[in-house]
């Protein structure tokens, strides 16, 4: 485990092995007043980049890009029209592609995919704490992540466990995270077994060539259900979720019965989405392009699929891969991300869960990799990773219909886009 020092350089140079940089920091403007002179908190987004690149990367490696991002890119966010100034960068070499926030916004988490440390060249996560004011940075320490290339954080509610999906690797671990925010020892590292799926996919649009997962074991994503009781995880390259109950005295997976739900072979589920209510989880595949719709049992953490929908516009041939999936908050809608056809499929959410097709709104830029709301789900922010900026919509409330604000933000290679509201801290 490494730890940072206390005063972190201004200026930045990339991390090797597990040395880290130093902090770039510009200044912000003071709070802005708001009413009657009330001064009031800043909206901050936090955008996790590709900013160095992988030059001895699989052959199915689709999607990583030459490593423009600069590390995590602050902005202020306006609350009116979605707008994002940018308000700094924590420079940062090694891919810093997703990040997490704490729950009370104290502390970010990020997985830092293109380290490569110690003899089975595992990845990094870092940790950091938040200036409660500005919002800025300051390291905490970085470890090992528990396997090659980690794609995912996210942390489990009790706030004492962060898990991690290592992509390369193949595995799923969980870190303790300790009183002041840094990250302790692994607790558990779990590989994913099974016989990996055919590299065409079963539901394959026509005219598909889309491969990119489907020649060994790959860890996509992991995040605990609403309870903390049971842990979620998918492995594209098997075409399964797996599920666990969560030991949250001592941080350990242990396997649930059953252990795994399988998908069509070779479908590739990539990230999954849990409704609001809890019922219902929506996984998204990355190779076939399609949506399914799962109900979901808090008490026993099982999974019954109920209906399969393609994320494109009725009639698409040809190849796409799948990115996000996202639930409004409010439930009433799910937004599905799809990259070279680069658009936003939007759907409607029935009173049993079932979806239906509204349309699809064009990204305004290559290969979203992301996508995500504001805290108040007034705006849509589409990361467009090949398109080196962040595009912002505004949601029609009673449709879920998008349109385009007209507002872009300037990033490298984009990621992963995080929003904490400063306003709404203790």
């Amino acid at each position: 485990m490494i730890q940072f020092p206390a005063k972190p350089s201004r200026r930045s140079f990339l991390v090797s092995g597990l040395a880290m940089a130093g902090a770039s920091r510009l200044r912000p403007s003071p709070a802005r007043a708001q009413g009657q002179g009330e001064a009031e908190g800043p909206l901050m987004a936090y955008v996790g980049t590709f900013s160095s690149p992988l030059r001895d990367v699989l052959p199915t490696q689709v999607d990583l890009p030459p490593g423009n991002g600069r590390g995590i890119h602050i902005f202020r966010v306006d609350r009116e029209t979605g707008a994002m100034t940018p308000d700094g960068v924590f420079e940062l070499g090694t891919s810093p592609s997703h990040l997490a926030l704490n729950a009370d916004g104290s502390r970010l988490y990020s997985a830092n995919e293109t380290d490569r440390v110690g003899d089975d060249r595992q990845g990094t996560v870092s940790a950091f704490s938040i200036d409660p004011v500005d919002g800025h940075l300051t390291p905490l320490n970085t470890v090992p992540s528990g396997g090659a290339g980690p794609t995912y954080v996210s942390l489990h509610p009790s706030g004492r466990f962060l898990l991690v999906a290592n992509y390369f690797g193949g595995s799923v671990a969980v870190f303790s995270v300790l009183d002041d925010g840094r990250l302790g020892e692994a607790t558990d590292v779990r590989e994913d077994a099974g016989e990996v799926g055919p590299t065409r996919a079963t539901n394959a649009p026509s005219g598909s060539f889309a491969f990119s997962g489907h020649d060994q074991t790959h860890a996509h994503m992991i995040r605990p259900d609403p309870s903390g009781a049971f842990v979620l995880h998918v492995d594209l390259g098997l075409d399964r979720i797996f599920a666990w109950r969560f030991d949250d005295r001592r941080g350990v997976l242990i396997p649930n019965e059953p252990h795994a739900t399988s998908l069509p072979p070779g479908d590739g589920p990539r990230h999954f989405d849990f409704h609001p209510e809890g019922r219902w989880l929506y996984s998204i595949q990355e190779e076939a392009s399609t949506i399914v719709l799962f109900d979901y049992d808090a008490e026993t953490g099982r999974l019954a699929s109920r209906q399969t929908i393609s994320s494109l516009p009725p009639g698409f041939a040809g190849s796409n891969f799948c990115s996000g999936i996202l639930v409004s908050g409010d439930g009433r809608f799910v937004y599905a991300g799809n990259r070279l056809h680069d658009s936003i499929g939007i759907f409607s959410v029935g009173p049993t869960g079932e979806l239906t097709h509204l349309g699809e709104e064009w990204t305004r830029g290559d290969y979203p990799r992301s996508l995500s709301t504001d805290p108040t789900g007034r705006f849509l922010y589409s990361c467009n990773q090949r398109g080196d900026a962040v595009a912002v919509f505004r949601i029609d409330r009673p449709t879920g219909l998008l349109e385009f604000s007209g507002h872009y933000a300037p990033v490298g290679n984009p990621s992963c886009i995080v929003f904490l509201d400063l306003a709404s801290n203790p």
